[in-house]
């Protein structure tokens, strides 16, 4: 995670009292903004080696695949890349801004899960795990979807305000993966340190994990009011 960003605001989750409930915090600056995603051996040693996403033939641009700007929803998903070895290597994906809004901007509320904490079934390790067995007919239009999920720490807790997660349709990943990706990055060796780090110490708290380069410095990333309308981003906290 080599990505710089400006030192002078907190990590995201120092202050779980003020952060809204449905924010994107993500590890940014000028230009481009990281997205995370796992992937077979395979896939991920041939987009690194070409920086591009697509360049194993076992990435299938036909299949809806799901990226998270979150690095802690990341380890939860992944299970810091144990979870699954058709999910054994995480990337770190860049894009520029405009590329990103654009995707929130085709983005379409997804009620498929019931807002919880989403993901769906694998399809046996193809380009996107989390993503459904086939495409089906909404998959066709170039709707973005979009989850709110719960928020989670670096140890997997769940927190109180939710994580987008935002799923690129099969008619769009195949452009997305080409021409929208600007840099790929293995970040697998960081996910497995951070978790033998909090094994030896579970108290370790979140700015430790950033100091040690373990966690990226998350900070909430600005969106147009047209953005924050679709995708319902004023919500407040349902009360219990």
């Amino acid at each position: 995670m080599s990505q710089k960003t400006p030192m002078n605001r907190p990590p995201s989750n120092t202050a779980t009292t003020t952060i809204p409930y449905r924010q994107i915090r993500a590890l940014y600056d000028d230009t481009t903004i990281t997205v995370y995603q796992a992937y077979s051996p395979a896939i991920a040693s041939a987009a690194v080696a070409a920086q591009r996403l697509d360049a194993s033939p076992d990435f299938r641009p036909g299949r809806m695949t799901w990226v998270k700007p979150s690095w802690a929803w990341m380890m939860y998903r992944a299970g810091y890349s144990y979870k699954d070895p058709r999910q054994a290597r995480i990337l770190a994906l860049r894009m520029t801004h405009a590329h990103f809004l654009a995707l929130l901007d085709r983005g379409v509320l997804s009620h498929h899960h019931g807002g919880g904490d989403g993901g769906g079934a694998g399809h046996g390790g193809g380009n996107d795990p989390e993503s459904e067995p086939a495409a089906d007919a909404a998959d066709a239009a170039a709707e973005v979807r979009i989850q709110w999920d719960p928020e989670r720490t670096p140890a997997l807790d769940r927190l109180p305000y939710r994580s987008i997660q935002i799923g690129i349709p099969g008619s769009l990943s195949g452009r997305w993966a080409r021409d929208w990706v600007v840099s790929v990055e293995d970040v697998t060796d960081t996910a497995r340190a951070l978790k033998r780090a909090l094994d030896q110490d579970p108290g370790l708290d979140l700015q430790t994990l950033v100091d040690r380069g373990l966690v990226p410095e998350e900070r909430p990333f600005p969106v147009p009011d047209s953005i924050l309308t679709r995708l319902d981003m004023t919500r407040p906290e349902p009360s219990l």
